[in-house]
């Protein structure tokens, strides 16, 4: 967070939902198919981790994706992510809607995103994140890019950035460790 730290931070504090796009941020970007014609996805456990990680701080969980895939179905129930959105045209309207449903304001929230596709939400939220493979066109219209690539550890670091301003980071990571 070098030296825009007091600014994110001062941005990250009153957040209590966090986005996640999914092709290019929860995965590599990668399309694999199966014999039979179904999508499969490659996610990243430690990714995973610090969404559960990041929950736990009291940071509900929303994954809004642009595909519609039984890999992601199964990801998001075992992550227990309480809102899925799958098959967005319109990730602007979904954003919108999670508010509502959600009862929360704009900079209440945060999210990460890797394409212009992600930018009705991205340009919304009270923190934005991008990968760094990102075009150009996104990672300037975000707060914070992040230094791993999506799938290898971007959702991690993101989860970090927003545990790390909200003052839960430590407390999470201790639990791991013996007196």
């Amino acid at each position: 967070m070098s030296e825009l730290a007091g600014n994110l931070t001062a941005r990250i504090k009153p957040i209590k939902l966090a986005i996640f796009d999914v092709d290019g941020v929860m995965t590599d970007g990668s399309l694999i198919y199966g014999p039979n014609g179904e999508e499969q996805k490659v996610f990243n456990t430690l990714d995973g981790h610090g969404m559960k990680m990041l929950a736990a701080s009291g940071v509900a969980l929303a994954i809004v994706s642009g595909r519609e895939s039984l890999a992601l179905a199964r990801r998001s129930a075992d992550l227990g992510v309480p809102y899925l959105y799958q098959a967005v045209h319109d990730k602007g309207a979904v954003f919108t809607e999670l508010l509502t449903r959600a009862g929360l304001g704009n900079h209440e929230v945060a999210s990460i995103g890797d394409d212009v596709v992600d930018l009705p939400i991205l340009t919304r939220v009270g923190f934005a994140a991008a990968v760094p493979d990102a075009p150009a066109f996104v990672r300037e219209r975000v707060h914070y890019v992040t230094r791993a690539y999506g799938g290898r550890g971007a959702v991690r670091e993101f989860c970090e950035v927003i545990m790390r301003a909200q003052g839960t980071l430590d407390a999470a990571l201790n639990q791991y460790v013996r007196p």
